[in-house]
């Protein structure tokens, strides 16, 4: 194995750490919103209120949690591409 594939690989690792490191905090916080909402819809459909579906701040952040996963994703997915561009190189 030369220099370039093991920069590769380290840099491959690297990459999928920080993007798995990036997306988790986010994407636990979105469950927990998405939980909540789902249990506020349960709460008003038991009780017979018409749920307002308009933009909330919940519906917010949850789009903006699901963007920064989607985020820490793609950087995780770009580091396991090269892990891969690693042990192809010869």
């Amino acid at each position: 194995m030369g220099p370039v594939n093991l920069a590769a690989l380290a840099l491959g690792i690297v990459l999928i750490v920080i993007g798995y490191q990036r997306a988790r905090g986010p994407w636990l916080r979105y469950q927990a919103l998405r939980e909540q909402d789902a249990n506020v819809a349960r709460y008003d459909a038991w009780r017979g209120g018409v749920r307002d579906r308009g933009t909330t701040g919940a519906s917010v952040a949850m789009a903006l949690l699901r963007r920064q996963a989607q985020t820490g994703a793609a950087i995780a997915v770009g580091g396991f591409v090269l892990l891969l561009v690693g042990f192809a190189l010869k």
